[in-house]
């Protein structure tokens, strides 16, 4: 059989798997609540799998092996601050978020929580904060449609422009009509398979190159700078990759399946679940990256990014090849359906029901939810024609602007009861704009990640602005201290 057939017959199979669930998580979507978050109804296992793979995207198999193929082992900084921030953002914002969410009237998105948290009459919070998921998300769907395209292109010859069509086709058919719970269950099976791919490989590659000794010779041999983690490492370069797990405290795909989780007992396991899964997989991606570096000493890469592609090909059978791509597709698909929800509920609840029409139901708050999936998927399709695009460089730009706008004002927002609504105003614009600004300017100083000084000015703003104005209201004051007391019970 035609290898590329049967690559294609088994990612056929496994959408088909992905289809299923979807039918049956639509079935149990009757409401609003149920769209967007579920129903509150995520076991540890569920939150903890859909939060990782919504988490890592198509980064994880393309962007990360590509940049460990091209640097070496100096790419390793980066998944160590992802670790630490994942960590620290279980550990302690999961179980006040989830506790707040609720307490703050049953907030069921993350603007939503904005608003009900500082009690804004105002609706100021709720667009500012809608504003900036749409444009950040945007970017980041159009990132992960960016890896399908490729995918598709490198394994079945497709034309890349065609293939952006067809992958987003593939996603929007499951996750217009199940929501959070197809998303969810989805990105759990999707977790599983990619965490299964990311042992799989190396193990594979290191054997088929002699072993690990005769890997590492065989690469240092190419150059021995691959083999040093501090290869072209700078001040600037590592607290650059380290900074990327300050990004963890305000991506709204990811905190939204803390709101999910059906009960804050379920959060310490989901947090070992959820860890464990993290670490191995992004390990897994490194070590594919670095390994290919000798796998393909002969014939160079034309493009670093398709490493994990070529390797699934070259090495094993078309069947487990086939299955092994759907692992590409599966990290794909697990964050756009992630990133749509979230847009399509920001653009439904917080812009639709609440600037133009209130007396809207739920079920037509639904129709447009499922509208705004269709229109922002279209413009992420064309941010993505270029086909220069780099899948890591449009991952960071979006990954940046959530941690710095949202990440300050989530974090003082569930341990500070003297923020005020103006600060968290003032936060999430000045974190914005630092972003937008600051990775447009080059040398010296600003060639250091946006992450680090939008999210450094953007709490150092909220302290200012609720520090000389009024402080909050008897009425947010006594919410805050029924959180916290809700907490110690729970």
């Amino acid at each position: 059989m035609d290898i590329n057939i049967a690559q294609l017959t088994a990612i056929i199979i496994y959408l088909i798997g992905m289809g299923a669930i979807g039918i049956v998580a639509t079935k149990m979507t009757s409401n609003l609540n149920d769209y967007v978050l579920g129903g509150r109804r995520l076991s540890a296992g569920v939150a903890a799998l859909s939060a990782g793979a919504s988490d890592m995207s198509g980064w994880l198999m393309l962007g990360l092996p590509g940049a460990m193929y091209v640097s070496g082992m100096g790419g390793m900084w980066i998944a160590i601050g992802l670790s630490v921030g994942a960590y620290l953002n279980w550990q302690f914002v999961a179980k006040p978020f989830r506790v707040y969410t609720e307490v703050a009237n049953d907030s069921i998105t993350v603007p939503d929580y904005f608003e009900n948290r500082f009690h804004d009459k105002s609706k100021l919070l709720r667009v500012v904060s809608a504003v900036v998921i749409l444009v950040f998300f945007t970017f980041y769907t159009s990132s992960s449609l960016v890896g399908g395209a490729i995918l598709l292109e490198s394994s079945f010859g497709m034309d890349y422009r065609l293939a952006l069509w067809v992958g987003c086709a593939v996603i929007l058919s499951y996750t217009l009509f199940g929501g959070f719970l197809a998303a969810s269950w989805t990105d759990f099976v999707q977790g599983i398979l990619m965490l299964l791919a990311l042992i799989v490989i190396p193990i594979v590659v290191v054997y088929e190159l002699g072993g690990w000794g005769e890997t590492l010779q065989k690469i240092g041999n190419i150059d021995p700078s691959y083999l040093n983690v501090n290869n072209g490492a700078t001040f600037i370069g590592v607290a650059s990759l380290l900074a990327w797990g300050l990004g963890y405290f305000g991506q709204p795909h990811i905190i939204v399946r803390f709101m999910g989780i059906r009960s804050t007992k379920e959060i310490p396991k989901a947090r070992l679940i959820g860890m464990t899964w993290m670490i191995i997989s992004l390990f897994g991606a490194i070590f594919i990256g670095f390994t290919g570096i000798a796998y393909f000493a002969d014939v160079p890469l034309e493009n670093s990014e398709t490493v994990f592609i070529m390797i699934s090909q070259v090495l094993f059978n078309p069947w487990v090849s086939g299955f092994l791509l759907a692992a590409i597709l599966a990290a794909i698909m697990s964050t756009v359906d992630s990133q749509l929800i979230v847009a399509s509920s920001a653009l439904a609840q917080d812009f639709y029901k609440q600037l133009f029409r209130r007396e809207a139901s739920q079920k037509e708050e639904m129709v447009v939810g499922r509208i705004a999936c269709l229109v922002i998927a279209i413009i992420a399709i064309f941010l993505g024609y270029d086909r220069d695009s780099k899948v890591l460089e449009l991952v960071s730009y979006a990954w940046a602007g959530f941690g710095a706008a949202f990440g300050p004002v989530i974090i003082l927002s569930l341990f500070w009861k003297r923020m005020t609504r103006n600060g968290a105003l003032a936060g999430m614009i000045i974190g914005t704009l630092t972003v937008i600004i600051w990775s447009n300017l080059t040398g010296g100083i600003f060639d250091l990640y946006e992450l680090a000084p939008g999210f450094i000015f953007a709490w150092i703003a909220i302290m200012i602005v609720s520090l000389i104005g009024k402080a909050p209201s008897e009425e947010v004051q006594n919410e805050f201290d029924t959180f916290k007391e809700e907490l110690k019970k729970s």
